[in-house]
């Protein structure tokens, strides 16, 4: 599939995906605009559309004294049992809260608050019928991921909050993501910070708590210390095409020359995703391989320039 990154330019960051049949539907933070949260929809991963905002009333995001970057933090899209679901984090209100309907384009619900706080929070709807809900926080066990299980007709937080991985070592571990994928739950993060150290990881585990074994080629995504048009590429969600194969949406910027300013902000970009033989997903380019001395490290170009 033929491509030019990003594949939504302009102020559109920390992009997240679903897919409904043939349909894909993504989401990025709007921070301290109204309406807030635009999303998207597109038949090919390449070509999108925005269908309108999942956040249009007054009572959704109050905005009231959000200061600039405050606001709409970081969605997560998914789909479950025949509904859409939007989480996010409102720093000017009420914390973190998802909203859901069953047609993308139309009105949203009303807000369901989860108590558990945090930012970046997502949601994993498992076989079972349960529902987990991360976010990215600091809490009695320090800073990290944590995990409770809602109750997703009303937002109520049916166990305490657990620590489940506190990253690779990157500053600020955020934007979590958890799968479950043959059977294995797999955690992908951001760490880093939204900057020039911007990374993807990623670990996985038998059970929705863990204990989670890191991937030992970390990060998955990253263009630090690249000679590359992109930079700062992270906050990555993955989607599974109905033939089988796997992408990944990430936010990137593209600053112009040195200094490294740029002024198009974070823009939505698009990966392909491999998997290794022993079941760990790779973005793009990125090809781990061991050093002599047997520490890991990785070469290559994540997204093409």
């Amino acid at each position: 599939m033929k491509f030019n990154n990003p594949v939504i330019p302009g102020f559109y960051p920390d992009p997240s995906i679903c897919r409904v049949e043939d349909d894909y539907y993504l989401v990025t933070s709007s921070f301290e605009y109204f309406p807030g949260v635009p999303i998207f929809h597109s038949k090919d991963l390449v070509n999108w559309r925005q269908i309108g905002h999942c956040l249009t009333t007054e009572r959704q995001p109050p905005l009231t004294g959000a200061w600039s970057s405050g606001g709409i933090f970081a969605p997560t899209i998914r789909y479950h049992d025949g509904w859409f679901y939007m989480v996010t984090t409102n720093l000017n209100g009420v914390g973190n809260f998802y909203v859901r309907d069953q047609d993308p384009a139309c009105p949203w619900s009303d807000p369901y608050p989860v108590a558990q706080d945090g930012i970046d929070p997502s949601l994993l709807f498992d076989d079972d019928g349960r529902v987990y809900f991360q976010s990215s926080r600091s809490g009695d066990q320090g800073d990290g991921i944590y995990q409770c299980e809602i109750e997703i007709a009303t937002g109520r937080q049916l166990t305490d909050s657990r620590l489940i991985w506190k990253g690779t070592g990157g500053a600020y571990p955020e934007a979590p993501h958890l799968y479950k994928i043959n059977g294995l739950y797999y955690l992908m993060i951001a760490e880093g910070g939204t900057e020039f150290g911007h990374m993807a990881t990623i670990a996985r585990s038998k059970e929705p708590y863990g204990p989670f074994e890191p991937y030992p080629y970390n990060p998955i995504l990253s263009h630090r210390s690249l000679r590359s048009a992109i930079h700062a590429t992270g906050h990555a969600d993955l989607v599974q095409t109905r033939d089988g194969g796997w992408w990944a949406v990430c936010l990137g910027i593209r600053p112009p020359s040195y200094p490294m300013r740029h002024h198009l902000g974070r823009e939505t970009f698009l990966a392909p995703v491999t998997w290794t033989d022993d079941g760990w997903p790779i973005i793009g380019g990125w090809r781990p391989y061991r050093n002599r001395d047997g520490r890991a490290s990785a070469s290559g170009s994540p997204l093409a320039d």
